[in-house]
């Protein structure tokens, strides 16, 4: 008889390799007992342990409907952000009547004017500004002070109105044409209230938009008859006003009791910042379209780049410029709002040279410097003849009564 030889394959615990996770029970599939390798130990697979997939899928929901919702709703917050710098003689019409009066010179290199944002905000929308360093985040008193947005935005559409009508006196009266400029109606446009106001100060009484047409008993049609009067009085003293309220024209009596003034404390005052109603006269309008843009600061981008529109040659010399800055009747050029903000828009748009009124504040102009960099020449100036002198230096052409045939 011969005997089968046979050959045993043993594998002891320390030859087989476990997974010794603890795991849901699995089935692994079966395999007919002829197909089986005797020697193979077949291990059911791993399963993935998922217990965390739920609690992360909350998470991104949460987080996610949360942007959702702040992008939504609005809160009591403005932002100041950099806004735009464009070009001033685009928004430029000139009528028959101003075209038989002076000749329009296209510049080769125009003016921008510069803008900042600043509208109401989401509550995203203000976590992210307050993130931003080129973003002020404003509430609604920062913003609005003691008027209401509808007084704020009225005012600053009639100081644009004014700061356009103001850069055409100051243009053409260098350029030597007959124009005048007289003060209009005493209209509030804030308040100077003292630390504790007391129950009788303006700023208790009166209202933003609200127009003085009498100060105790006489007449005054402009804030130029005002200020003769004032000098008759002393802080304390209780004055009778009539005034016309905002949106109104009914005219009601008030009584005021007058302050000193917070920068000379002789000089008496009635606790009110009037706004710009000058009124002037010209030869012959320019329409300079600037759409829903309020506020003084464009005033003396407005009177360079009509200066380069009446006269021939370059007023830039060829290079890119951008103005900020008010615009007085003597020429000077006053402090705005935003610089920070704007140096940004003006950086952006490629100018090499940014006119900034020099009674800014020496932080102010610092942290424009810094953000202009070495590609962007912040120039401040006082008055419209210092940036002519800066232009001239740059290349650009002489501005002389001369230049325009009366």
């Amino acid at each position: 008889m011969i005997a089968r030889d046979l050959t045993v394959t043993s594998r002891t615990v320390s030859d087989m390799s476990f997974d010794t996770t603890t795991t849901a029970p699995s089935v692994s599939p079966e395999v007919p007992e002829e197909h089986q390798d005797k020697d193979q130990v077949v291990i059911a697979p791993r399963q993935t342990n998922m217990w965390w997939a739920i609690p992360m899928f909350t998470i991104v929901w949460i987080v996610t409907s949360a942007i959702i919702i702040s992008s939504l709703v609005r809160v009591n917050f403005w932002e100041v952000a950099p806004g735009s710098a464009e070009q001033v003689s685009s928004r430029f019409s000139f009528d028959k009547d101003a075209l038989q009066l002076a000749d329009r010179y296209k510049p080769t290199s125009p003016v921008l004017f510069v803008t900042a944002f600043g509208s109401k905000l989401s509550a995203l929308d203000a976590l992210l500004g307050t993130l931003d360093p080129d973003v002020d985040v404003l509430n609604r008193v920062q913003k609005f002070g003691d008027s209401t947005p509808d007084q704020q935005k009225n005012l600053g559409y009639q100081s644009m109105t004014t700061a356009k009508q103001i850069a055409e006196y100051v243009a053409m009266n260098r350029l030597g044409y007959e124009v005048s400029i007289t003060y209009g109606e005493l209209v509030i446009d804030r308040f100077v209230c003292e630390a504790k106001p007391r129950p009788l100060s303006a700023c208790l009484q009166l209202g933003v938009g609200d127009t003085i047409t009498s100060f105790d008993g006489i007449k005054i049609p402009s804030l130029a008859d005002l200020l003769p009067l004032m000098k008759n009085y002393s802080p304390g003293d209780v004055v009778k006003l009539e005034i016309t309220p905002h949106r109104t024209t009914d005219s009601i009596t008030k009584e005021v009791e007058l302050i000193a003034s917070p920068d000379d404390p002789n000089r008496t005052i009635i606790g009110v910042w009037p706004a710009d109603t000058r009124i002037v006269k010209l030869p012959f309008e320019v329409d300079i379209d600037t759409d829903l843009i309020g506020g003084p600061s464009a005033g003396l981008a407005f009177t360079l780049a009509l200066l380069d529109e009446l006269t021939p040659g370059d007023l830039t010399g060829g290079v890119k410029v951008a103005a900020t800055g008010t615009i007085d009747g003597d020429e000077t050029v006053g402090a705005i709002g935003a610089l920070r903000q704007k140096t940004v828009a003006v950086k952006a748009s490629g100018a090499k040279v940014f006119f900034v009124p020099s009674s800014q504040s020496a932080e102010e102009i610092e942290v424009a410097k810094r953000i202009a960099g070495s590609k962007l020449r912040i120039a401040p100036v006082a008055n419209l003849g210092e940036a002519l002198a800066i232009l001239k230096e740059m290349g650009g052409s002489d501005i002389s009564n001369d230049a325009i045939e009366l």
